[in-house]
C-alpha cells in the first residue's frame, strides 16, 4: 500500500481523490487541492483534502 505523507500535499496541487460515496468502486476524482483537511502526518486510507470544486475525499495520488 502506497502511504502519501501530508508534507507533499500543498494547495494548487493536482490530485486524485476518491470520494466517500466512491470508496466502495473505488473511482477516482481529478481536482486541485484548495486545502488539506487531515491533521495528522499520514493515514492509512489516505490524506483527506477539499478541492477548489468543493469535493472532499482521500488522496489516492498526486499527479505532475
Amino acid at each position: 500500500m502506497n502511504v502519501i505523507n501530508r508534507v507533499k500535499i500543498k494547495p494548487g496541487q493536482c490530485v486524485l481523490i476518491v470520494l466517500k460515496k466512491d470508496q466502495r468502486s473505488g473511482k477516482l476524482t481529478e481536482g486541485i487541492v484548495k486545502n488539506v483537511l487531515t491533521r495528522a502526518p499520514t493515514h492509512p486510507h489516505g490524506i483527506k483534502v477539499r478541492l477548489e470544486s468543493g469535493e472532499i475525499g482521500r488522496v489516492k495520488e498526486i499527479l505532475e
